[in-house]
């Protein structure tokens, strides 16, 4: 019989899409790998490619010191180590928890954790599925550093980038949710913008090359942007708030005129009009961040 140490084996509980990329890279990393879900049946592929397939999840978790959650959200989570059978197999272990879900939810499952003598790492995931086991994957953590550090020859068989983010537990929660609100509210407005677009004769694809040139133009914006928030000074020299809201106005005019819901960019030209009555017109657009957040 083979031995395995620590750094040479790994539990996966959750074998939905992501689940099973995770499972799949630890397996070509040479990792004796674990899995259950909750769903009998998902294991099969990873089995025939020499996953072991438990039949419980306290059996799953007690087969390594390290076990790697990734399901829907933190309801499942609890749903599944949260029963007695698994809390009392995870004493002792370590839970690197890389379900999507709140900070709030992640400071309330580390506190689960350390009175039940179960070692917790947060974590989120900021790539898609095709990119696990690959250079382009991206992944954050948050948590006590030792414990981090203890399991990253682990978690290295991921590929990709880890950063850690430091020892408070919500931090890669924070960092996630304000990462996807990024890309969500993009991929609304893209969906929005193919909708008006279709409704004046543009197709998709002939519309296509020139959201590509838009999304070029973010990334310096991005930089600026973060200086201007953090320094609380918003230049509006190229593009004061005032031009800004007025061009809102007429997408939601072009929108509503082709019975398009507007509702995203009447929110958006709002906080503008907002800047713009407290006298911050001349002001640029990330001035909005006062009004979401103030100080």
């Amino acid at each position: 019989m083979t031995s395995h140490t620590e750094q040479s084996a790994v539990t996966v509980l959750g074998l939905g899409p992501m689940g099973r990329a995770l499972a799949g890279a630890f397996l070509d990393a040479g990792l004796r790998t674990t899995v259950w879900n909750r769903t009998p049946g998902k294991d099969r592929e990873l089995v025939e490619r020499g996953a072991v397939g438990a039949l419980s999840p306290e059996e799953a978790v007690a087969a390594s010191s390290l076990t790697v959650i990734c399901v829907v959200n933190y309801d499942a989570v609890d749903a599944i180590v949260r029963r007695d059978a698994v809390t009392g197999a995870l004493e002792g272990r370590t839970v690197v928890n890389l379900t999507a879900d709140t900070p709030d939810r992640a400071r309330d499952a580390a506190a689960w954790a350390a009175e039940h003598g179960i070692g917790y790492l947060d974590g989120a995931i900021m790539t898609p599925t095709m990119t696990i086991g690959t250079p382009a994957g991206v992944f954050l953590h948050s948590g006590p550093e030792e414990l981090y550090r203890r399991h990253r020859p682990v978690l290295d068989a991921l590929s990709g980038t880890h950063t850690h983010l430091g020892a408070d537990i919500g931090r890669a929660a924070a960092y996630d949710i304000a990462l996807l609100d990024v890309f969500w509210t993009a991929m609304a407005g893209y969906a929005h913008a193919m909708a008006v677009a279709r409704a004046e004769g543009v197709t998709a694809r002939e519309l296509a090359p020139f959201a590509k040139g838009i999304a070029e133009i973010l990334p310096p914006l991005f930089e600026q942007a973060a200086e201007e928030v953090d320094s609380g000074r918003f230049s509006g020299e190229v593009n004061p708030i005032t031009s800004a809201a007025s061009s809102m106005a007429h997408i939601v005019h072009a929108s509503e005129a082709r019975g398009i819901d507007a509702g995203v960019m009447r929110a958006a030209e709002g906080m503008a009009r907002r800047a713009i009555g407290r006298g911050d017109g001349t002001d640029g657009f990330f001035q909005i961040t006062e009004i979401l957040n103030p100080r």
